[in-house]
């Protein structure tokens, strides 16, 4: 680990995160996060804790967020089973549930359109937080912003989470890897990087203008471009819900694919 990655690491610890939750709920995230750490299994925490830790934003949740690789994710759901705890697996191509009568908490190694897996990169940065009396190793905030920037559906859109954590982290986010993270998908992070300059006038030197720069270059070759020949719509990278008519009714070729469940 390099210096950098090191003081980034360093900067989060002491820190705690908190969530607006009943005591029931709270227990069972207690119990949970005291079986995951026993387990020695690798995991990150995100979500709404670690948002909080980060920024300092208190809100409501319904779970916790819980980030692996994609060869610990059945790891995990197998301790908490053998243990006497419901598994689901919602979507294999992406997340499962650990259950405890209506309480639950997730177990993510992807994103919903499989574009942004969890590997050993979320791990090399030490950002850690006290949540439910657990000392726990936080999602870097750069693979925060990389895993809430295509979060954008009518009912949930993470576009203020991503502003807030680049006015409050934007020091310890890595930016060459963020971009690395969203090459293909480079216009996403210029859409944050544009609405962070809209909310925050003052504070748009929060992002490099090395970045920026590049983004626009890469914008206006792309103007010089002649468009696809093949008509896709990527807003179902957002959400397959609220672009679905686009694939169904008005001929745009579709880029994640159904959900079907089982049965």
């Amino acid at each position: 680990m390099d210096g950098n990655r090191e003081s980034r690491g360093r900067e989060s610890r002491g820190r705690e995160g908190r969530a607006d939750v009943s005591a029931e709920a709270e227990a069972f995230y207690t119990e949970s996060l005291k079986v995951l750490k026993e387990s020695g299994i690798p995991f990150l925490l995100g979500g709404t804790y670690a948002l909080s830790a980060y920024t300092g934003i208190t809100r409501p949740t319904k779970d916790i967020d819980i980030f692996c690789r994609g060869g610990d994710f059945p790891r995990i759901l197998a301790h908490f089973q053998d243990r006497g705890f419901g598994t689901e697996i919602e979507d294999e191509r992406w997340i499962g549930k650990v259950l405890h009568g209506d309480l639950f908490f997730d177990v993510i190694f992807n994103s919903a359109a499989a574009i942004n897996p969890v590997n050993d990169r979320w791990f090399e940065e030490d950002h850690r937080a006290l949540v439910c009396g657990a000392d726990v190793q936080l999602i870097p905030p750069t693979e925060m912003v990389f895993s809430k920037a295509f979060v954008q559906m009518r009912h949930k859109y993470d576009g203020p989470d991503v502003a807030h954590m680049i006015l409050k982290q934007h020091a310890h986010i890595d930016w060459k890897r963020l971009l690395g993270h969203m090459e293909q998908y480079w216009e996403v992070l210029l859409m944050h990087v544009l609405n962070f300059r809209f909310i925050y006038p003052t504070e748009r030197d929060h992002i490099p203008g090395w970045l920026l720069q590049e983004l626009l270059d890469r914008l206006n070759e792309r103007a010089k471009l002649p468009v696809p020949q093949t008509r896709i719509c990527r807003g179902r990278l957002f959400s397959r819900e609220d672009y679905r008519i686009d694939v169904t009714d008005w001929g745009f070729a579709d880029v994640v694919g159904e959900e079907t469940k089982h049965g």
